[in-house]
Parts: structure tokens; C-alpha cells; sequence
């Protein structure tokens, strides 16, 4: 049940994604608005015969065809990060994904301004093909890698500013003074400086593309990990995987709510509630009533 999960902090998700959804649209259409004036004001300057009408429809076309596609470049670049690492091997994927946004974006707005124009009795010609599709292949490659640029950016100050995770390197020299497959800290580097959160802290663990998110507080840490491997470094007597994108500390977990589906929702001790699939619900079951806290209980049905 994804509509359900972490309610304690959906709130403020949802205020930043409201703001981020707000940010590009000014930069979208602000863009095509400034791009209309300028084409418009030309026009006029040279005695060119162009409508207002006209600009407005070919520039706000496209900037709504790049906005409807914006959300699956935004997926791409969270699914498949440009790391220094990685960058070499997903540079093909990247290329692919540019054609098809130039192939989309094109027929989308041809489409787009041919039913304005035909809504007001005009015909739009979009001129000759291969001359016209070879350069908005031009404006198009330009503008995709300006945005995945972006949003690496945007996400790399979003980690910055968050504070992003990391396990506790081996010692150049002597022993480790912690187990390092049992990590009982995270380095957590924030705006230029290092502290340590304790694993005991950690309430819940989500997966999110490449990165984990760990859950400290209500404050999420990115951690660079699969849920497998953060699994495995986690202790499984305390904490419990529920979801194949979520783990959580068993001491933090209030009540278990059976769902008709065979699902389960997982209420926390802090009010937020997470999914747990039917796959884990067995496992779940088991070890919470093995465990010693004599506050947690099922909820009943219902």
C-alpha cells in the first residue's frame, strides 16, 4: 500500500514536490514567454507578417510537450545517476533516451499547434521535414543534456545540503574499533562536515533508486547501497525487512494492521505507517512475537 506509507512525512514531501513542480513551470513557460516577446518584437522590427497568436502557440507547445516529459527524464536520472563510476557505461542509455525525447517532443508539439491552428481556422506547415526534424534534433539534444545536467546538480545539492551516508572505512592501520559487517555508526557528511549517526537510531531504511534512504529522526541520510546489502549489514534480530523497499528497526513497530488484500500496514511508535507486503508479513509476525516489547501489538481488521 505505497498511498499509505510514511504519513508523518508525507506533508512535507509533498510541500517539496509542490515547490519543485512549481519551479519548473516557471522556468518552462517563463522561457517561452521571454522566447515569444523576443520572436514577436523581431518580427515587427523587420516587417515580418507574424501574429501574436502564433508565436505564443509555437513556444508554449513545445514547453508543454517538454514538461509532460520531463517526469520520465526525471525518473531516468534518479533510475540510472550519472556517476563518476558508472558515467561511461550509461552514456549509450542516455543517447538512446535523447532521440526519443526528440522524437517525442517534435510530434508532440507539431500535434499540439496543428489543432490550434485548426481551431481557428488557420493551417499550420511545419515546413520541410528533413531540414526541420534535423534541426530540432539540434535544439533538442542541447536542451535534454541541459536538463539531465540539472537534475544531477539539483540532486547532488539535495545530498549535500541532507547530508548523505556512508559505512565506516577499515583503518589504515591497527583494528577496526566497531565490527565492519555489523556497522554500529554511519558517517554522515553535511555541507563540508562529518558526524556520526548511530545505527540504533536508524527507525526505517527505504530504497530509492541507487541509494537507500535511512531514516533518522525525521531526517532522511541517502546512503549509496542496494536494500540486499544494507540488509546484510544490518543486525536481522533488529532489524526487519517488510517490503522490498523497506526494512525496519522491529523496536520502533507499534502495531501491525492486516490488510484484506493479505498486505499489512506496520504503524510506528512516531505515527508513520509503512507498507508490508504479504511476502515479509509471515516473517514479520514471527520475530515481533519473539521480540521484547510488550507494547506492540496487532491491530485488529478493520
Amino acid at each position: 500500500m505505497s498511498g499509505a506509507i510514511a504519513r508523518a512525512t508525507d506533508s512535507d514531501a509533498g510541500a517539496g514536490r509542490r515547490w519543485v513542480a512549481l519551479i519548473w513551470l516557471l522556468v518552462f513557460y517563463g522561457s517561452a514567454l521571454g522566447n515569444t516577446a523576443s520572436t514577436w518584437l523581431a518580427a515587427r522590427r523587420d516587417g515580418q507578417p507574424l501574429l501574436l497568436w502564433q508565436v505564443l502557440t509555437w513556444e508554449l507547445s513545445s514547453a508543454t510537450v517538454s514538461l509532460l516529459l520531463l517526469p520520465a527524464l526525471i525518473w531516468l536520472c534518479t533510475r540510472w545517476p550519472l556517476h563518476a563510476d558508472v558515467w561511461r557505461r550509461r552514456v549509450p542509455l542516455y543517447l538512446a533516451a535523447a532521440l526519443v525525447w526528440w522524437l517525442l517532443h517534435v510530434s508532440g508539439m507539431v500535434l499540439l499547434r496543428k489543432l490550434v491552428y485548426l481551431a481557428v481556422g488557420a493551417h499550420y506547415d511545419f515546413g520541410a521535414l528533413r531540414l526541420q526534424w534535423l534541426y530540432e534534433l539540434s535544439k533538442d539534444l542541447r536542451t535534454f543534456a541541459l536538463l539531465v545536467a540539472l537534475r544531477h546538480a539539483l540532486a547532488w545539492y539535495g545530498r549535500r545540503r541532507q547530508g548523505e551516508a556512508h559505512l565506516l572505512a577499515a583503518p589504515d592501520e591497527g583494528p577496526p574499533v566497531e565490527p565492519l559487517d555489523r556497522p554500529e555508526r554511519f558517517l554522515v557528511r553535511k555541507l563540508g562536515r562529518d558526524f556520526l549517526v548511530a545505527t540504533a537510531d536508524i527507525e526505517w531504511v527505504q530504497a530509492s533508486g541507487n541509494y537507500v534512504n535511512l531514516h533518522v529522526r525525521g531526517h532522511d541520510y541517502p546512503l549509496r547501497s542496494t536494500m540486499a546489502a544494507i540488509e546484510a549489514r544490518l543486525d536481522p534480530a533488529v532489524f526487519v525487512r517488510i517490503h522490498r523497499s523497506y526494512l525496519v528497526q522491529l523496536a520502533r513497530v507499534l502495531a501491525i494492521e492486516p490488510l484484506e488484500s493479505g498486505d499489512a500496514r506496520v504503524h510506528l511508535a512516531d505515527a508513520t505507517v509503512l507498507p508490508c507486503s504479504r511476502r515479509y508479513l509471515a516473517a514479520l509476525r514471527v520475530v515481533a512475537g519473539q521480540a521484547p516489547t510488550p507494547q506492540r501489538v496487532e491491530a485488529a481488521q478493520g
